[in-house]
């Protein structure tokens, strides 16, 4: 995404949390903390925080599989997702 375009787009929204959306819609199964937080560029501990208010907003749930947290995109964080992506597709 070219600088002016990234601009355009951090003017509607705050980068990190939509980027966690988008990523989580691309990808058709759970993800794990540490994998999202590599993809859209910031620490475990940042992505935890994003993620702990997507989950309250209930953008998305954590599935529990032994030690590991799965996450995943619920019914209206995928929602929410496909407008994020197509708002940035109008903008670009």
């Amino acid at each position: 995404m070219g600088e002016i375009t990234k601009d355009n787009f951090d003017i509607f929204f705050r980068r990190k949390p939509a980027l966690m959306l988008v990523a989580l819609k691309k990808m058709a199964r759970a993800r794990y903390g540490s994998l999202l937080a590599k993809e859209v560029d910031c620490t475990y501990s940042h992505a935890v925080k994003i993620l702990q208010s997507l989950e309250r907003l209930d953008l998305v749930a954590f599935e529990k599989k032994g030690r590991i947290k799965l996450i995943k995109l619920t019914k209206k964080g995928q929602e929410i997702a496909d407008n994020i992506e197509n708002i940035k597709k109008l903008i670009v």
